[in-house]
């Protein structure tokens, strides 16, 4: 893996080096829209009580801050109970909820009101399974010079069902995500991977993964593509990762974000 990443830099440096002048694009920057962070996740072992949805909106290309969105009104309902978010200071664009109640097969609406506009959003609450067992090999990778680690976990039976992983490490500059379906591995047992040549032993692996619905399993499919994990060189350009956000005042100024409700079952591997 490594002799392919000196690879690929040494080509970025050949093209970087082939050109004569820094060309600036004037590019055109669109009206800003809502985005909405909005995972409600439920770690199994935990409570699950405490909740945070962040708001922001887009901003311009060559922009290097991300503008918050303050004095928005931020609840979920579950059809009985009503739980408020609020912004723990202001411009922070972060909003907390202390009292979160998480159920399995509950579906939950999120309603964000700011700048006169209502969105709404609707998702219900899959289970995760369970991490069975791991094992590690010293001969992963594609050039079999990584450590490899493998968890293993069992479909939950009798559904269809959609996972999201999420691996991540001191080894890694950002979390390594993947998903995955119980289309041809229904009822049986199933398993992830996460490897790299610079894992040594005392290094920790921390491992997640969320029950997902289907709806989220195809925005994330969208957003995995264009973020180069399609590992298709051809592959057409990506769509626009539309999220389940509903504009009820304009719908042409929709939001971007996705409010999920995942359970999540939660796992530190130590290299041996």
């Amino acid at each position: 893996m490594k002799n392919l990443k000196y690879i690929l830099l040494i080509l970025n440096i050949l093209i970087l080096t082939s050109c004569e002048e820094v060309v600036d694009v004037d590019l055109d920057t669109a009206p800003p829209r809502l985005v909405v962070e909005a995972s409600i996740d439920w770690e199994k072992g935990t409570t699950g009580t405490n909740q945070t949805i962040k708001l922001t909106t887009t901003t311009g290309y060559y922009s290097t801050e991300i503008p918050t969105v303050s004095g928005a009104t931020v609840v979920v309902t579950d059809g009985n109970a009503v739980f408020n978010f609020i912004e723990t200071a202001e411009g922070s664009g972060q909003y907390l909820c202390t009292n979160f109640i998480p159920a399995l097969g509950r579906t939950y609406t999120l309603t964000v009101i700011s700048g006169g506009q209502t969105y709404t959003a609707t998702e219900t609450m899959m289970q995760a399974p369970d991490i069975t067992y791991t094992t590690q090999a010293e001969d992963g990778g594609i050039l079999g010079d990584e450590i490899e680690i493998r968890y293993y976990y069992n479909d939950i039976p009798d559904q269809t069902n959609f996972y999201l992983t999420r691996a991540t490490a001191s080894v890694i500059p950002v979390p390594e995500y993947d998903i995955n379906s119980d289309e041809f591995t229904e009822n049986n047992e199933m398993f992830e991977f996460f490897s790299d040549e610079d894992l040594k032993k005392g290094d920790i692996v921390n491992v997640k993964i969320y029950g997902i619905s289907e709806r989220y399993y195809r925005f994330m499919n969208i957003l995995l593509e264009a973020a180069g994990g399609g590992g298709n060189p051809f592959q057409g350009v990506p769509t626009m990762a539309r999220g389940n956000l509903v504009n009820h005042t304009d719908e042409s100024n929709y939001a971007l974000g996705y409010f999920r409700v995942c359970q999540v079952t939660n796992l530190d591997i130590t290299i041996q």
